[in-house]
């Protein structure tokens, strides 16, 4: 019998049971939709972030204060956040080979007024090169200079939300005066818009100053920067110059050989690495966990094959008693179960996709999780190789009994 024959005499078999056909897919379409949304929500979360990361400077070094966590015994004690003194900057300043920019960075909540409005927000005094260490430069007006650095200057930059909540549209905020905590400061200039990140933080909700004004004016009891921020000259000098610094330090902090850093000195490209290795595992717990859905699916083909065998023994044994041999049985049987599951794998890629691109369209314009999902080509290739293996490897085993039952006793068969 040609297989062309096997497979309307399948989809025969299928048509004459549609409720319990489509039962059976369920398993499938949910285990493959599931599938088909974790991959692209783990996708999209990956590509939101290294778009996130690709607006940094990439050759973006961060020192931070005390030690790694996992090497901390105990308790994280509050003088860990105070090992980065004024010192250590001058002295990575000075001394090191391979860093193009460097800025000290404190920072600090402030309540921002500006006539009858306000609006509380994060004050970050920093120098001149942060905006370029950040890729965030300044739009409107200018940045403050070196000279404002060193007098303490009462200046700021601004960004684009706290325009937008201090000021109206016919304001233009240049050279207008806010108070922080009512210390008046003059606005020299506002930040690039640059709008969510992937969590949803708005970046453009933030304050420059002189980092000499905020540890002179609005911190002056802190006497210790909270990260300092740097770039090598270009990214194949990452690695050497996070050990150049992390040597200065250590000189710096008297750390006797083996002792643990009390710092950190960390690249984006180590942190941007350690982002894409947690979400990969993520997405394939998720993608493992939907997958579950999958194997129920495929179990399901495996009951209702053996029920169709069953119900359908009389009619295998006249076939075979007219001359179809077993292959044709176990073909016949196989194509159902084939049928079934990537018919039910369609459906599940449809309804998936449909839901990822619904979910994106929701998040990019109506929270303030700005995720990129996507369903990747890869994935719907792979759902199908799935849904093909399932039927093969579930459908399998009743087609084989089916193929070897005795004509004359399946013609018995009541």
């Amino acid at each position: 019998m040609n297989i062309t024959n096997l497979f309307k005499i399948a989809l025969k078999a299928i048509a004459a049971n549609k409720m319990r056909s489509f039962l059976t897919m369920l398993g499938i379409i949910i285990g493959v939709s599931s599938v088909i949304i974790m991959l692209a929500l783990g996708h999209g979360a990956k590509e939101t972030i290294k778009q996130d990361i690709q607006e940094i400077d990439p050759g973006a070094i961060m020192i931070k204060p005390g030690p790694e966590f996992e090497e901390v015994e105990g308790d994280w004690l509050p003088e860990y956040e105070q090992t980065l003194k004024p010192a250590d900057y001058q002295s990575i300043l000075e001394q090191n080979k391979y860093l193009k920019l460097l800025s000290p960075m404190v920072f600090c909540n402030g309540l921002l007024v500006s006539g009858n409005n306000n609006h509380n927000s994060t004050v970050l005094g920093v120098n001149t090169q942060y905006p370029a260490i950040r890729g965030q430069g300044v739009g409107d007006g200018c940045m403050f200079t070196q000279e404002d650095i060193n007098s303490s200057a009462k200046v700021c930059v601004i960004g684009q939300t706290i325009v937008d909540k201090l000021y109206d549209n016919a304001t233009d905020p240049i050279g207008t005066v806010i108070r922080i905590n009512n210390i008046p400061v003059t606005v020299v200039g506002v930040l690039q818009t640059k709008g969510d990140d992937i969590a949803g933080n708005d970046k453009d909700d933030l304050l420059l100053m002189p980092y000499t004004t905020v540890m002179k004016r609005m911190i002056p009891w802190q006497n210790y920067y909270n990260m300092i921020y740097a770039t090598a000259a270009n990214e194949k000098m990452i690695d050497i110059a996070t050990k150049d610094v992390t040597q200065i330090l250590r000189e710096n902090h008297k750390i006797k050989e083996g002792d643990i850093n009390d710092f950190r000195v960390q690249s984006l490209k180590e942190e941007a690495s350690m982002v894409d290795s947690v979400m990969n595992v993520l997405t394939l717990l998720l993608s493992c966990i939907a997958g579950i859905s999958l194997l129920v699916g495929g179990i399901g083909i495996m009951n209702i094959m053996y029920v169709s065998v069953t119900e359908r023994t009389r009619e295998i044994g006249l076939r075979m008693s007219v001359g179809a041999r077993t292959i044709d049985i176990m073909t016949q049987f196989l194509i159902e179960a084939i049928l079934i599951s990537v018919t039910g794998g369609l459906i599940g890629v449809l309804i998936g996709g449909g839901i990822s691109y619904l979910a994106r369209y929701i998040m990019m314009n109506h929270t303030e999780y700005h995720i990129l999902i996507a369903v990747e080509p890869w994935t719907v290739l792979l759902a199908f190789a799935i849904c093909t293996v399932t039927g093969i490897f579930f459908g399998w085993y009743p087609a084989k009994k089916a193929a070897n039952l005795d004509p004359i006793e399946a013609l018995r068969y009541e």
